[in-house]
């Protein structure tokens, strides 16, 4: 927790990804053709991003070939009032 946001990341150290497929990742139905022999729809990150900007927050993707990637969560933080 940083002042008034939450942040959670979630780091793999895999195959990372291009500039061009980055950028393409939280459009719905999109996936990527190394990702085509998994099963799936391309539905995921883009439900993930609508449900995060629905509770006003953000998802950040840094991803970087054969290193891995990074997705970050941040989210408003929610102080209960005693």
């Amino acid at each position: 927790k940083k002042g008034k946001h939450v942040s959670v990341a979630v780091a793999d150290a895999g195959i990372g990804m291009s500039y061009e497929v980055k950028s393409q990742i939280f459009t719905r139905f999109y996936r990527a053709e190394e990702s085509r022999t998994t099963a799936g729809y391309g539905l995921g990150l883009s439900i993930a991003e609508r449900i995060i900007k629905a509770h006003g927050g953000r998802i950040n993707v840094d991803s970087e070939q054969n290193v891995g990637s990074t997705f970050t969560v941040i989210l408003p933080a929610y102080n209960k009032k005693k």
